[in-house]
């Protein structure tokens, strides 16, 4: 069986630029005042919220990877799909921002974010698979609630952004807030199985 280190070394390196391009899309305005800011303030928050989706994500990854012992090649491609699907939220992020969240950058966001989702779910279940149903994270996931009812509202958010973009943005913040909150299942976990 493959060591998980480079499949870690390799996502918090994909992870690293994802961020650094965000960022420098944030093009700097010509004029020195405030008021030259607020044009740029549609492009800000969309990076402001794709900022915390990333680190999210990130965070989540690695209290996963700690219950992993082994990866096999499925587990190798189920982290690259996740990786392919956040390598586009740079690109959803800025269409949104620049465009001042239109229905079809709005609804392309959520679409992202969903892809983004069931990936870190096949991710999970195929960890869950190599290692076995009483394994370290199978048992930390329990019902895995907050994971179930998040693909759930994204498609909620797709579906309004051709309705009402103020409701799909605001349940696109939801799940964020709602995986803002420490998730400290995994770290219990962890510290439960050090005592054993």
């Amino acid at each position: 069986m493959m060591t998980k280190g480079r499949l870690d070394a390799f996502t918090d390196g994909v992870l690293a630029i994802i961020i650094t391009i965000m960022v420098l899309e944030l093009k700097v305005p010509h004029g020195g005042t405030f008021n030259d800011l607020a044009p740029l303030l549609p492009v800000f928050g969309s990076y402001i919220l794709s900022f915390i989706y990333i680190a999210i994500y990130w965070n989540n990854h690695h209290h996963m990877m700690q219950t992993v012992k082994h990866v096999s090649g499925k587990i190798l491609w189920a982290n690259m799909h996740l990786l392919f699907w956040l390598s586009l939220i740079p690109f959803v992020s800025g269409w949104m921002g620049e465009n001042h969240f239109t229905s079809a950058s709005v609804f392309l966001y959520g679409i992202v974010l969903l892809g983004a989702a069931i990936a870190y779910f096949i991710l999970q279940f195929l960890i869950i698979k190599s290692h076995g149903e009483n394994s370290l994270l199978s048992k930390a996931l329990g019902k895995d609630l907050k994971g179930k009812i998040s693909p759930i509202l994204y498609i909620i958010g797709v579906i309004f952004a051709f309705y009402n973009i103020y409701i799909s943005g605001a349940v696109y913040i939801l799940v964020a807030i709602m995986w803002l909150i420490p998730d400290t299942r995994i770290e219990k976990a962890l510290k439960k199985n050090s005592n054993l």
